[in-house]
């Protein structure tokens, strides 16, 4: 391996981070695709919604707004009504290092690796609960 290879694989790496970051859905970015929308709103829900923030009441397009699309829904059917739960996860980055070595007819070799990956844990940041599409529960997780 010559000098030049660690700082190849740092540059690969640290090109790969801000092109995910930079694709990144966003409040404002998601705000911008239904600015009429959007302005149509309170002055408070608009705020909230920049904050990436729901409230009691909000609607779908609202809580998209928000928070995007959601990473998973499910729906619960009770005797009282139907509930539609939206989940909001977040995958934490897996590191992982491996060494090894060994010898065979006099000579000896060591070996070792870096992975990353994503966690097989994946952190829930939010659940909002509809009810005829309006939002009557939002609980926020900080992980």
């Amino acid at each position: 391996m010559n000098n030049r290879q660690p700082f190849r694989i740092v540059l690969i790496i640290a090109s790969i981070l801000v092109l995910t970051i930079a694709c990144a859905s966003t409040p404002a970015s998601r705000i911008s695709k239904k600015q009429g929308l959007f302005d149509s709103y309170p002055i408070e829900v608009q705020s909230n919604l920049r904050q990436g923030r729901v409230d009691v009441g909000y609607d779908q397009d609202m809580v998209r707004m928000a928070l995007g699309d959601p990473d998973e829904t499910s729906v619960e059917i009770r005797e009282d009504g139907e509930t539609v739960m939206w989940g909001y996860t977040r995958s934490r980055p897996g590191i992982s290092v491996g060494l090894g070595g060994g010898s065979f007819g006099g000579s000896t070799a060591v070996g070792g690796g870096i992975g990353m990956g994503s966690a097989p844990r994946r952190d829930y940041t939010a659940i909002i609960e509809f009810r005829e599409a309006k939002v009557t529960s939002a609980r926020y997780f900080d992980n």
